[in-house]
């Protein structure tokens, strides 16, 4: 196997085993996106020299006999929406070009700290939102590889790198990994710090991370967890042992709860017949839930937060430079100024209640198998298709991963998602683990 092809957790042990060099994993990356890059297009900024020193470093550090963190030598890919202290962070737009932020984020910064190395920032969608970049879905260049995250999903799944960061306010790192065919996995609110990331709402920022096993969602994750004081939304806590309880078996049989939602009628054949057919191979172990009357306001609700806070978040862009922004942003921020202070306190009062409801549910089954998104990546690139099916989550803040576990009839991979209660990280990776090696045996 080309090095390349690592999974994110055996790159790490080959390197602690000294089967091979941080050196020789990066470069053996940079020669794989050499040669398909103009095709995917994954990355924004991608300096070899400044990855390969890095690598260097790292194999020096080995060499001397230092402590080694958890991801030491492992490259990753930053969506260009965190701040980096040696490369620019653009944000998917002109208005941005040129930034070279003055430190790193805390995301970045704990990466570094892990021993990662930082290997370059991937193409983000236009300020996170809506319009795509140059991005392509690396099993098919004429379809989109989704957004906001398309360059960190699409160097996952094209083997450019074997892990990558990104984040969701809707369903930006859900949907990607579906139509690329990865893991990717967005924990709860709350729980990886958001400091000196592009903030487009407090209320719905995630970071979230893609990988090729669910052990590798677990690895990164774990290292980019920890209490964050410039985070308003952390709160002091231990750190959860992801990757102890996902290397363990879940103590009885999981129990599923499949939950259409009421956007089931936006599903394509692909999604509705392959769900069928998993419903029918998991047997007794799931249960068809109706939740359209509980969630049958969510993604109103979650666009009234959206929107509202775009305006905010992006007021400095829209006043002073709104003719260079996507026809597409502007509708939204100009909604967003419209929202009634009313309709956006109303729609926040109501995350705790679903949230309530949500965690009375999920006392009784282990997940909620769902959707990632409505089929196959769509063709062409001049949108990245809809997060309907992320949305609900989304707005309460509960943790999700897509499992690249179902295929189109285009040959396109489709995700299915699954969903745990708030802060119940550690339990929902444990189950998908079980799900993805059932599916896969």
């Amino acid at each position: 196997m080309n090095l390349s092809e690592l999974s994110a957790v055996d790159a790490a042990a080959a390197i602690r085993a000294g089967e091979c060099t941080s050196e020789e994993l990066v470069r053996a990356c940079l020669d794989h996106t050499e040669s398909i890059e103009r095709t995917v297009g994954a990355w924004q900024y991608l300096e070899p020299e400044l990855a390969l020193k890095q690598a260097r470093d790292a194999d020096l550090h080995r060499r001397g006999g230092a402590p080694l963190g958890p991801l030491h030598g492992v490259p990753v890919g930053i969506k260009d929406i965190f701040d980096t202290e040696d490369m620019p962070t653009e944000d998917g737009t002109v208005l941005h070009s040129g930034r070279t932020p003055a430190s790193d984020s805390t995301a970045v910064a704990r990466l570094r700290e892990a021993g990662a190395i930082i290997m370059g920032k991937t193409v983000t969608t236009e300020m996170a939102v809506y319009a795509p970049g140059k991005t392509t879905n690396p099993h098919d260049p004429t379809r989109t590889p989704g957004g906001s995250s398309s360059g960190s999903a699409a160097a996952v799944a094209a083997s450019m790198v074997p892990l990558a960061i990104g984040t969701q306010t809707n369903g930006s790192v859900i949907r990607p990994a579906s139509y690329c065919g990865v893991y990717g996995y967005k924990p709860s609110h709350g729980l990886i710090s958001r400091y000196r990331v592009l903030q487009q709402s407090r209320v719905l920022d995630h970071v979230g991370v893609f990988g090729r096993t669910v052990e590798d969602v677990a690895l990164i994750a774990q290292q980019l967890m920890g209490y964050d004081e410039r985070d308003p939304d952390m709160r002091p806590r231990a750190r959860p042992d992801l990757m102890g309880i996902v290397a363990g078996e879940p103590p009885i049989a999981p129990h599923f709860a499949f939950v259409k939602t009421p956007s089931w009628d936006q599903a394509d054949e692909d999604v509705k017949g392959g769900f069928s057919e998993l419903v029918e191979f998991l047997g007794a172990q799931v249960e068809e839930l109706d939740l359209t009357e509980l969630l049958q306001n969510a993604i109103e609700r979650h666009r009234s937060i959206m929107e509202a806070d775009l305006a905010k978040s992006f007021r400095w862009e829209y006043e002073r430079g709104k003719e260079r922004l996507s026809l597409t942003l502007c509708e939204m921020i100009e909604r967003g100024r419209q929202c009634l202070a009313m309709d956006y306190n109303l729609a926040l009062e109501q995350i705790p209640v679903l949230n309530a409801a949500l965690d009375e549910i999920l006392a009784e089954y282990d997940a909620i198998i769902t959707p990632a998104a409505t089929g196959e990546a769509p063709l062409g690139l001049e949108s990245t298709g809809s997060p309907v099916f992320c949305t609900p989550w989304t707005l309460c803040g509960m943790p999700a991963i897509s499992l690249p576990l179902l295929q189109g009839t285009h040959g396109m991979p489709v995700g299915v998602q699954l969903v745990g209660a708030k802060g119940d990280d550690a339990r929902l990776l444990r189950v998908a683990r079980w799900l993805a090696a059932r599916v896969n045996q």
